[in-house]
């Protein structure tokens, strides 16, 4: 065995992860407008639960009805082998130097390789998943990590069965939610109920294609409303149910006892990987207000308070004469909070009309709205209720809402990285995100679900330190370079959770 084998796979792992180290360049070119569409328009019953019905015996009837709503999705992938991600790999002297076999010596050892051909193409990848039909023109729910990344997806329902290649409108993947179209008409849309009504104990169906196999149906109950915590997205506010979820229910319908869409099934807890009573669905008040953003201008844009807080605890609550809310303990500076005069020690107790539970819930109510929305805010202060409007701006580092390049301060359009808009960091992003002060870039605000960028696989949330092996310190070097660099191909050396990597976006393909 040569010695320089173990060093190689390491060294050969370390670039297909980084994506290759050979100078990449990304063609300059003005990005459009991304084209505002059609408002929704979506079939709604906002009417109470019958919880005074007795027991059913069936649901058939509700199945029958519901069932022509619910799609599989299937996403496919091609991943690179080793030599697109480092083109040197096939460098003759390299292969020499680390005592990599050629491809005809591999073979004469009994490498693994294509029958006939040069065995360059990567495998490719396949997901499966389910949706939801919300428009008879083809508009459909789905999970975003069911089509993320793809380099195709299709739909196929019915019986005999309809196939169609679907096109992906837009990903929202702090909230895993996705919306794609099929170019079909006279659909089966699903009726989207009321998830702020459900109660704990209220029984839901889940219609889904788990592991594959087929549509297929479970019953079980509302086990726990507002789940959050969990660590699964950024923003957290799930159903939770025991009805039977498996995978390959991801995207798929959660449904109450009068066939309305009350939740998409998103993902399980569970040891194994397989069914152990513990699901979860994301409430259709909450993705039906971010498709309705994905459909109009392909991205979702959240509003911002400008507040810290905290919980109340029984000592806090005691001293305060207040059972919920959300205590601010600090108010940012120039913000919509400061502007309206919130102080530390105010407690938030509603936002409009939604009495406010805790600080994840006003995090949860607060980014719920659009940019420009103008909250009534109630609060209390020295034990006292008062009541304050607030003029929300944009959340730091993403743009603002609507088909024009208006932009916030913080938020810039990168432009020559197709689709992918930038930030600067600020000093609450890099607590939250807690970056360490050496590390400098520019904040990925946004990332338009059909572009380069996109399929190469950067996301929100992303920083980019460099571009082409040039460091990038904010959001205007990062513009700056952009333009400087001729393309198709760019290479980026980006931070994500902790860690640095390397990853080529082509624009050719």
């Amino acid at each position: 065995m040569n010695p320089r084998f173990p060093c190689l796979a390491l060294l050969l792992a370390a670039l297909v992860s980084a994506g290759g180290f050979a100078r990449l360049t990304l063609r300059a070119e003005e990005k459009a407008k991304t084209p505002e569409r059609p408002p929704l328009t979506l079939k709604a019953d906002p009417k109470a639960i019958n919880r005074d019905a007795p027991d059913r015996i069936s649901y058939a009837s509700i199945v029958k009805k519901t069932a022509p709503s619910v799609v599989y999705v299937f996403s496919s992938k091609k991943t690179k082998t080793a030599a697109e991600a480092a083109p040197f790999f096939n460098d003759p002297q390299f292969r020499r130097f680390f005592g990599v076999p050629d491809s005809d010596e591999r073979s004469e050892r009994g490498g693994r390789g294509n029958r006939g051909g040069r065995g360059d193409s990567g495998p490719v990848q396949q997901g499966l998943g389910s949706g939801v039909i919300i428009s008879s023109d083809g508009y459909i729910l789905t999970n975003n990590h069911v089509i993320e990344g793809a380099d195709e997806v299709k739909v196929a329902f019915g019986e005999p069965r309809r196939e169609f290649k679907a096109t992906i409108i837009g990903r929202d993947p702090k909230a895993d939610v996705a919306v794609i179209k099929i170019a079909a008409t006279d659909l089966a849309p699903a009726t989207l109920g009321d998830s702020d009504m459900l109660e704990i104990g209220d029984a839901v169906l889940a219609i889904g294609n788990p592991f594959g196999i087929g549509q297929s149906v479970t019953r079980g109950i509302v086990s726990a409303l507002s789940r959050g915590g969990l660590g699964i997205e950024t923003y957290e506010d799930f159903i939770q149910t025991d009805a039977a979820i498996n995978p390959g229910n991801s995207g798929g319908a959660l449904l109450d006892v009068e066939g309305r869409l009350i939740g998409l099934n998103t993902a399980i807890l569970s040891r194994s990987g397989g069914f152990n009573g513990v699901g979860f669905a994301i409430p259709i008040n909450q993705v039906r207000t971010i498709a309705e953003q994905l459909v109009k201008t392909g991205r979702v844009d959240r509003a911002f308070l400008g507040v810290q807080t905290q919980s109340l605890d029984a000592e806090i609550s005691a001293m305060f004469k207040v059972n919920q809310g959300a205590l601010i303990v600090d108010v940012q500076s120039d913000t919509p909070a400061e502007k309206a005069g919130l102080k530390s020690g105010d407690i938030i107790t509603k936002i409009d009309t939604t009495a406010i539970r805790d600080p994840r819930h006003l995090q949860l109510t607060v980014t719920r709205l659009i940019p420009g929305t103008e909250a009534k805010v109630e609060y209390l202060r020295d034990g006292k209720p008062a009541t304050v409007k607030v003029k929300l701006t944009a959340l730091p580092g993403q743009k603002r809402a609507g088909g024009d390049r208006n932009e916030t301060p913080e938020a810039k359009d990168i432009g020559v990285l197709n689709g992918v808009g930038v930030g600067d960091i600020s000093a609450e992003l890099r607590e939250q995100l807690n970056l360490a002060r050496r590390i400098e870039g520019a904040i990925i605000t946004s990332v338009e679900a059909d572009s380069p960028s996109a399929r190469a696989g950067l996301r929100e949330g992303d920083i980019i330190l460099e571009l082409d092996r040039r460091p990038v310190r904010n959001a205007d070097e990062a513009v700056k370079l952009s333009e400087e660099i001729k393309g198709p191909k760019v290479l980026v050396f980006f931070w994500r959770s902790g860690t640095s990597r390397y990853l080529v976006v082509d624009e050719s393909k």
